[in-house]
């Protein structure tokens, strides 16, 4: 049996990330051998997001507060989350998030997610889309106004 502590293990910063999302992470499915699921611990210090605001077109996520406090855009508004708290993003457009600490403090946290492959997501508040597929490392960035008809460059 393989174990990972989410409370302890040690977390990275990925040095190409710009200012207001410089999360440090540790990423689980490699540490205990995931399949299906996908799993992150962040430590976000304060004024920093994990990501922008997005939905997921096919994958479920969960997150879960082990330390500190976050704040939690979605489609409703907002919403702060203390330590023990879990909330789920469903897939779709009802699921849009993006996780900030607004607090003084550095706060931990763990998101856990399905692994559909290929995944799509979408991003709101700069009008992309991304196609991203992790066996073949393909990543794909689009603006969803270029977006072209489904016959358009076909032969007849």
């Amino acid at each position: 049996m393989r174990r990972f502590n989410v409370l302890s293990a040690p977390t990275a910063s990925d040095e190409s990330d710009p200012s207001g999302y410089q999360a440090k992470t540790a990423r689980i499915g490699p540490e205990i051998g995931m399949q299906k699921l996908g799993g992150s611990v962040y430590e976000l210090p304060p004024g920093q997001s994990v990501c922008p605001y997005h939905w997921e077109a096919g994958d479920e996520e969960l997150l879960l507060v082990l330390r500190g406090e976050v704040t939690v855009r979605h489609p409703e508004g907002e919403d702060a989350l203390g330590e023990g708290e879990i909330v789920c993003f469903a897939a779709g457009p009802t699921g849009a998030h993006k996780v900030t600490n607004n607090s003084a403090e550095t706060a931990r946290i763990l998101m856990l997610s399905e692994m559909i492959e290929p995944a799509i997501t979408v991003y709101p508040d700069s009008g992309k889309i991304g196609a991203f597929d992790k066996p073949s490392s393909t990543r794909m960035l689009f603006r969803i106004r270029e977006a072209v008809d489904y016959y358009e460059g076909e032969v007849t």
